[in-house]
C-alpha cells in the first residue's frame, strides 16, 4: 500500500508535538526528518536533539535523510537518536554498500537518496542493497518548489529493478497536483510537506493524498 510520509520540517517548531499528534490521528504511520548540514545543500534544519525528542514523543517510524557532505560520521548518533530508516545520498558515497552495512549493524534500515540532476545509472547498481529508495523531485535544502515531472523516468526505471518489498520514496513537490503521476509511476512512499502540514485540515488532506495515490499506484 502506498503511504504518505509528512515531512516535519514543515511542521510548526513551537509546537512540534502537536503537529505530531495531529499526523498520528491522520493515520500517518511514518514521518519524516530532513537533516541539513549547509554544506551539502545550503541550508541547515536541525540534529540529533531534536530527533531524540521526537523519539521521545511519538512510536512512529521515523525515517531520517541525511543531507550531509560526511554522513559516516554522524551515522552512531542518529540511529542511537531513534531512526528507524537512515537514507544517504550517492552523490556523497562513492559505495554506499559499505554505508549500509554500517547502518544496518546500528539497528536501521538503509536508504539511498539521489538529485535530481543525478543520472538514475548511479543508483541503479546498488538499488537491492537497501530498502528505500528515496528520488528528489526539487533540489534538496528548501521546502516549497515545484515539482519536476523529469524525475518520473528515474522511479519507472527503479521500479523495474527493485525487488517487489522496496520502498520507492519520492520527496519534493508532493501534493494533489503531482501524487498520482508519482504513483503510476512506481513510488509507494511519498514525501508530504507544505502540501500537507500547510492546510487548515491536516487530515482531510492526508487523506485525499493518500487517496490519490492508492488510485493511481502502478
Amino acid at each position: 500500500m502506498p503511504h504518505i510520509n509528512p515531512s516535519l520540517l514543515a511542521a510548526d517548531f513551537a509546537h512540534l508535538e502537536r503537529d505530531i499528534r495531529c499526523l498520528e490521528e491522520a493515520g500517518a504511520k511514518i514521518l519524516h526528518l530532513d537533516i541539513m548540514d549547509g554544506h551539502f545543500v545550503p541550508n541547515l534544519s536541525f540534529g540529533v536533539p531534536v530527533v531524540e525528542a521526537i523519539r521521545r514523543s511519538t512510536r512512529l517510524l521515523l525515517d531520517v535523510h541525511l543531507m550531509l557532505q560526511e554522513p559516516k560520521k554522524y551515522l552512531s548518533a542518529f540511529c542511537g537518536a531513534g531512526a528507524d530508516f537512515l537514507s544517504v545520498h550517492i552523490e556523497v558515497a562513492s559505495d554506499p554498500r559499505f554505508l549500509f552495512d554500517e547502518i544496518r549493524q546500528l539497528g536501521a534500515i538503509p536508504g539511498l537518496v539521489s538529485n535530481p540532476p543525478t543520472p538514475v545509472e548511479a543508483v541503479l547498481p546498488y538499488v537491492n542493497d537497501c530498502e528505500l529508495v528515496l528520488t528528489m523531485s526539487v533540489m534538496p535544502g528548501f521546502g516549497g518548489q515545484s515539482f519536476d515531472f523529469r524525475v518520473l523516468d528515474k522511479i519507472r526505471r527503479i521500479r523495474c529493478v527493485a525487488n517487489e518489498n522496496m520502498l520507492i520514496s519520492v520527496d519534493g513537490g508532493i501534493g494533489e497536483s503531482t501524487i498520482a503521476a508519482a504513483a503510476a509511476a512506481g513510488a509507494n512512499l511519498f514525501v508530504a510537506g507544505t502540501a500537507l502540514l500547510g492546510k487548515p485540515d491536516v487530515k482531510k488532506q492526508f487523506l485525499r493524498l493518500k487517496q490519490l495515490a492508492v488510485e493511481n499506484k502502478s
